[in-house]
């Protein structure tokens, strides 16, 4: 229990964070991503692409949170979540690490594919957050310091609440609560990043606060990310328990495909698992772990979940057509 919470807190604390700054960068820069990166499909995909295939999740929450923010398309969600293998990344290239970078490349290229077939036909829009807002006033206001010292001597509840939780993200972060439970790259990303928030919400104007950090993303976003979350987990511990995913393993490779894409379903990383040590074992062919990988996106996809479940179904079932019909195609052709 106490992991699923550690795992919970610890997704939802980078999202706000991740959040928090996206609102602060398209202020600052007069709402520039707007502009730019929607109108530019292909730097999407390519973006959503590279942040997909940085291992961990770190990066398919970068992009659900640009997403959600209509600053990027269905499309390049696609992308980003066909590139991902989540935290399996790591596992990957230390059990197989030729075979790891070939896949992530070929991730990499049919992400950018699907994602483009997808906008071609796909139009509508995140269902959840409408786009953020850039107001005249504030465009350049974000740092002002003369009102830094009064605006800390003069606290309102909800720098105060929100310094607290980013104060205590730093030190559970710092003591091993949450994130990695080693000191790497993922582990200082967050650290710095919790701390260039914290920095922000210490000097933004009270304007900025109330309307962006508090009401839109704090009070609007995270309980909701939180409770999907965390009730997620639990329900996949509670459910992994009770049928062990091992067990669906059958001799059978079409049958073994079909269940990898359908475990590539689940919005977890540890499943994965099951079928790279397969492949590691020489149990099963590339063409399974493919499709899993195709199919699967780790934690990435449990913020969109507590945004909007229908662009969460509509996500899966993208995926896991692309991957089970990619796995096929290579399983009939002896890869």
């Amino acid at each position: 229990m106490n992991q699923i919470l550690g795992q919970a807190l610890n997704i939802t604390g980078f999202v706000f964070v991740m959040l928090l700054l996206i609102d602060y960068l398209n202020v600052m820069t007069r709402g520039l991503w707007n502009g730019h990166m929607a109108s530019n499909r292909w730097g999407q995909y390519l973006i959503a692409a590279l942040l997909g295939v940085t291992p961990g999740c770190l990066g398919a929450f970068l992009v659900v949170g640009l997403y959600t923010h209509r600053l990027m398309s269905m499309g390049a969600l696609v992308t980003a979540m066909i590139a991902t293998s989540g935290d399996e990344a790591f596992v990957m290239f230390a059990m197989v690490p030729g075979p790891a970078l070939a896949l992530t490349l070929a991730l990499l290229v049919f992400g950018v594919v699907v994602g483009a077939i997808t906008d071609r036909f796909h139009r509508g829009h995140p269902d959840r957050c409408v786009q953020m807002e850039v107001h005249e006033e504030e465009a350049c206001r974000c740092f002002n310091r003369q009102e830094v010292l009064p605006q800390l001597r003069n606290m309102t509840p909800a720098r105060g609440i929100l310094l607290i939780f980013l104060v205590s993200l730093l030190v559970a972060l710092v003591r091993g609560y949450v994130g990695p439970p080693v000191w790497n790259w993922i582990r200082v990303t967050i650290l710095l990043l919790t701390t260039i928030s914290l920095f922000i919400v210490s000097t933004v104007p009270e304007h900025f606060l109330e309307l962006h950090l508090w009401n839109h993303v704090f009070r609007k976003h995270m309980p909701r990310i939180f409770a999907w979350t965390f009730g997620t987990l639990l329900i996949l511990h509670f459910a992994q328990q009770q049928f062990p995913l091992e067990g669906m393993i059958r001799e059978n490779l079409w049958v073994v495909l079909l269940v990898a894409s359908l475990v590539g379903l689940v919005p977890e990383s540890g499943p994965h698992l099951v079928f790279l040590t397969l492949y590691a074992q020489g149990t099963i062919p590339i063409s399974i772990l493919l499709a899993s990988s195709i199919v699967q996106d780790g934690h990435g996809m449990l913020p969109l979940l507590a945004h909007s479940r229908k662009d969460f179904a509509y996500v899966k079932i993208i995926n896991f057509t692309a991957g089970l019909g990619v796995g096929a195609i290579a399983l009939l052709f002896g890869v």
